[in-house]
């Protein structure tokens, strides 16, 4: 029984033993197959690093806001007679707006036109007779005072019924109508939004290591996602008259052109500053580099001669980038100029991968 088995066991052996000896020599043959056949040769594309010259930026995030904006608002209590306005209407300086119930102050006008009537003609009565010595003087000064007080009556009836009548104080954008007809408004409801919109001001704020390189007249540009793809112009108009002593920071404000009145008090976007002087920087595609948690890398294609033939060939090269600008960033280490680096097909690559550069367009 046991020389059975012991038989058995010895036939698995082999049995097993040829399976797996079979296995490694084809593997061996398949290796040895490989390392004979040529690297594959991936296609890439492929740029040069090159010396650009930009113009030095400040970067800030900017609020948008109006040179003249106002929540428009009664200065006296009343009901609402009439609404001469529509939501979102644009309207020139002057223009009537709302009209509160003027009714009493109108007959107070008349009363006080008619005691103005009343008290020049007492006064041009008392001067002919003072001019027959039939008056006194004191009689003409208080004739005179009569008139001169119905005057400043009515001046002052007048500024009221100007209150009543709402207009805008200067021309730009009406927003959203808060009121209604007949609604009861005491000073300071808000009865609608105005609004110029063209130019705008961009507030926002710089480090004071930056205070030496802005001034009044320094050109900015600004992107809001509001209209992606379109930059706006403008020039610094006005610094902050102190650095804030918690932020280190100081406030800075430009004017926006605004020609297309596309822009909207309260946005925000990136602000730059861009600056007069230029600096050289090298640099390449952002598309050419790789990251991985070792850094930042790109591929460098390298020519060598091998059996009498060029062979190019890519080779990993840790970089450290810069600032970025219009699909191009800044190259502070790693390259020189004249390198030609991968800018498509890395996936596909590994260090030391033969390539070929493709040229198409």
């Amino acid at each position: 029984m046991k020389k059975a088995f012991v038989i058995v066991i010895i036939g698995l052996l082999i049995v097993f033993g040829g399976i797996f000896g079979f296995k490694a020599f084809v593997n061996s043959k398949i290796a040895e197959a490989m390392a004979h056949m040529p690297k594959p040769v991936v296609t890439v594309s492929a740029a040069t690093a090159e010396i650009a010259h930009w113009h030095p930026q400040l970067r800030a995030v900017a609020s948008l806001a109006a040179v003249q904006g106002v929540e428009v608002s009664p200065q006296i209590a009343g009901n609402v007679t009439a609404i001469r306005f529509h939501s979102g209407q644009y309207v020139q300086a002057g223009t009537p707006l709302v009209q509160i119930d003027d009714s009493t102050q109108l007959a107070q006008l008349a009363s006080d036109q008619a005691q103005l009537r009343l008290a020049s003609s007492n006064l041009q009565r008392t001067k002919e007779l003072i001019a027959t010595k039939a008056a006194s003087q004191a009689q003409l000064d208080s004739a005179q005072a009569t008139y001169q007080t119905d005057q400043a009556a009515i001046k002052d009836i007048q500024a009221t019924l100007n209150k009543l009548t709402i207009s805008a104080p200067f021309s730009g954008y009406l927003g959203i109508r808060q009121v209604n007809v007949g609604q009861y408004l005491t000073p300071g409801t808000k009865i609608v939004d105005l609004q110029s919109w063209s130019p705008l001001y961009a507030n926002f704020t710089l480090p004071q290591s930056d205070l030496k390189n802005i001034q009044a007249g320094t050109p900015v540009q600004i992107q809001t996602d509001a209209l992606p793809g379109q930059t706006f112009s403008g020039k610094v108009t006005a610094l902050g008259s102190a650095v804030n002593s918690t932020t280190r920071q100081i406030e800075v404000q430009a004017t926006i052109d605004n020609p297309k009145n596309q822009l909207r008090p309260g946005l925000f976007g990136e602000l730059t500053v861009v600056r007069d002087t230029t600096e050289k920087v090298l640099v390449i595609p952002v598309s050419a580099i790789s990251y991985n948690t070792f850094g930042d890398y790109v591929y460098v294609i390298h020519k060598e001669k091998k059996d009498g033939k060029t062979q190019e060939t890519a080779v990993q090269q840790v970089i450290k980038p810069g600032k970025q600008r219009d699909g191009m960033v800044e190259i502070l280490s790693g390259l020189k100029q004249g390198d030609t680096i991968v800018t498509a097909g890395q996936v596909k690559l590994v260090n030391g991968s033969l390539v070929t550069i493709s040229h198409d367009a």
